[in-house]
């Protein structure tokens, strides 16, 4: 595996930074740290992080990139975990039913039943590393890797928002509906993104969301 960070051009206004290594708080930590020192360099227009990722957009097209490089490399070297203190937020969820079409999946896949996908899935106190793949979606690391499932080989075309899915190694829930290639287990009430507040975003890399079983329907 490499050590040594990946830096690629998006496009002539923007960049992305991939940290090497797998995808665990520490490195998420850095991250974050290194979107805070990012912002505050003035060709900088906006430093988004994302799962083991950055993103850094330019006003205009930078002029001497492997300067830029250089100096995120050694901003990436120098940073250290910045750890957030954010709220625990108990998301309550009915698994299975009409609302968790795709348990069955996971359950063929796992070789575990109903009850005990929902003990592990519940279990854990997952902290957001980032927002994404749409308003108020929230990446979630600390999944039990038992009930890892692979995405589906044909995406759903749509699922509602409130659904708690599995993809691979994560779990995560829809701030909206859209399609998804990952298994919908379950469902919430609680909305994720309202536009007139501010922020916009009901959850913010740092929180911790923990998953509160109201129903089980099999």
């Amino acid at each position: 595996m490499s050590t040594a960070p990946s830096i690629s051009l998006l496009g002539t206004t923007a960049l992305l930074f991939e940290a090497p290594g797998g995808m665990n708080l520490p490195s998420q930590q850095r991250i974050w740290a290194l979107a805070h020192e990012a912002e505050s360099w003035p060709e900088v227009r906006e430093a988004v992080p994302g799962m083991n990722n950055l993103m850094l957009t330019f006003s205009r097209a930078p002029r001497h990139l492997d300067a830029l490089r250089a100096r995120l490399c050694e901003a990436w070297d120098a940073a250290t975990a910045m750890r957030r203190e954010g709220r625990i937020v108990e998301l309550p969820v009915v698994y299975g039913g009409e609302g968790g079409p795709h348990m069955a999946d996971v359950m063929a896949h796992t070789g575990l039943g109903i009850e005990a996908i929902v003990e592990l899935h519940s279990a854990p106190l997952y902290p957001v590393y980032a927002l994404g793949s749409h308003p108020g979606y929230c990446y979630l690391g600390g999944m039990d890797p038992r009930i890892a499932t692979p995405r589906r080989k044909t995406p759903v075309l749509s699922i509602p928002g409130g659904a708690v899915s599995i993809g691979g190694a994560q779990t995560g829930v829809s701030a909206s509906a859209g399609p998804s290639g990952w298994n919908t287990i379950g469902s919430t009430s609680m909305a994720f993104f309202d536009p007139a507040k501010d922020p916009p975003a009901t959850l913010q890399p740092g929180d911790m969301i923990r998953f509160r079983v109201e129903g089980i329907v099999r």
